[in-house]
């Protein structure tokens, strides 16, 4: 059955490819990924999946199936299309959902013979307000049994864990007056923010070395002789797990809370994203797409590491099992984020990782629809996570 999924892989690989290009050359951001989203479907359409678009009141959101006539597992493959401003795709999204789509259509060529379904779920916007999120709230992944997606990096990486993350803005009001006529009849919000990164920067040496706390001032006075009245913070506040970030939330809105007091300022305490949950990864799951991406690529897989950035993934860990390992681009030390990292996605390199990690999550697929001990592993060790 691996030859058959490695020349069914074959037949469509140009099309990744152009799949991958044109993403990078058209990019959109995060909800607005109407033309994105169309290449996508309109390829899955073509390999007789069913589509369902602007699923959970998101224009750009889908849901693919394709359905076998037998039972079994139900496996999901998760694309990303959104960019970033000014760098387009560096963050590889065009990888990620070149390579979704084609493990979908990959897996779907065998599924008539090993029973169960399969799944490509479109996620928009991953870099602000991602929709696995409400996703994952709204029950998307409630039937789904297994649930894979793989990013690009400098090099490859098992699935390993992301922070917490909470995204909060603080807004405070004062009073306006002029700073050298009338100073005593102003309230100066700008002050208010001030003392909450004075605040805030005291707490950084009480807390657990993964925390992160970084932000910045969006608004903070017109002009220098008007005192301001209005001033806005907004910070990524994040931690190794969801229990212990909220502690630290409690302790940041408490430091806001006190420069309020401080400035006689008013204080509205508001997320400005989407919020995101710690990526748990399944191991059995994780070894098996391990396994099978060290029989296809020739380059070197690393053990999966503690990040302290975040993703949307790890909603979705918390409601089915799900891995979220990474593809090497063959440039060590090659930056996300960055023009550079999204020209790389368009080089021979590219193109490989993407069919490398398309195919690599076939096989997993395969694996469990096959492999009844497996699969039962997987759901074990997820049920075993909830509790």
């Amino acid at each position: 059955m691996d030859t058959t999924l490695t020349t069914a892989l074959k037949s469509i690989e140009q099309q990744l490819f152009e799949i991958g290009d044109t993403l990078y050359e058209n990019p959109e951001l995060g909800d607005e990924e109407f033309q994105s989203m169309q290449l996508l479907v309109d390829f899955l359409k073509q390999h007789h999946f069913q589509v369902e678009t602007g699923i959970i009141n998101r224009p750009t959101a889908f849901k693919a199936v394709f359905t076998s006539d037998r039972p079994g597992p139900t496996i999901a493959f998760l694309a990303e299309y959104d960019a970033l401003p000014e760098v387009g795709h560096g963050c590889g999204h065009n990888l990620i959902a070149a390579m979704g789509v084609g493990a979908g259509v990959t897996l779907s060529k065998v599924v008539h013979e090993t029973g169960g379904k399969v799944m490509v779920i479109g996620t928009p916007a991953e870099e602000t307000n991602g929709a696995k999120v409400a996703m994952s709230e709204a029950g998307v992944f409630d039937d789904v049994d297994v649930a894979m997606m793989v990013h690009g990096a400098d090099q490859s990486y098992a699935s390993g864990s992301t922070s917490a993350m909470e995204a909060l803005q603080f807004t405070y009001t004062g009073k306006a007056s002029h700073a050298a006529a009338e100073p005593e009849a102003g309230i100066n919000a700008l002050d208010g923010v001030i003392q909450l990164f004075n605040g805030i920067n005291a707490l950084r040496e009480h807390l657990s070395s993964d925390a992160r706390l970084h932000g910045i001032i969006t608004e903070g006075g017109q002009a220098a002789n008007v005192v301001p009245d209005r001033a806005v913070a907004q910070f990524y506040i994040r931690a190794k797990e969801r229990t212990y970030l909220d502690t630290v939330i409690e302790k940041v809105k408490n430091i806001a809370e006190g420069a309020a007091l401080m400035t006689g300022a008013s204080l509205e305490v508001s997320n400005y994203e989407t919020s995101f949950d710690n990526l748990v990864t399944n191991e059995a799951l994780s070894e098996t797409f391990t396994k099978r991406l060290r029989e296809v690529s020739v380059h070197p897989v690393y053990p999966g590491e503690q990040s302290f950035g975040s993703t949307d993934m790890g909603d979705v860990s918390k409601v089915a099992p799900a891995i979220h390992p990474f593809i090497g681009l063959n440039e060590p030390g090659l930056v996300f984020h960055t023009k550079e990292f999204a020209d790389k996605t368009v080089t021979d390199d590219g193109h490989r990782a993407i069919s490398e990690g398309a195919l690599s999550m076939a096989l997993t697929g395969y694996d469990i629809l096959s492999d009844e001990a497996l699969f039962k592993k997987i759901r074990a060790e997820f049920e075993a996570s909830q509790t």
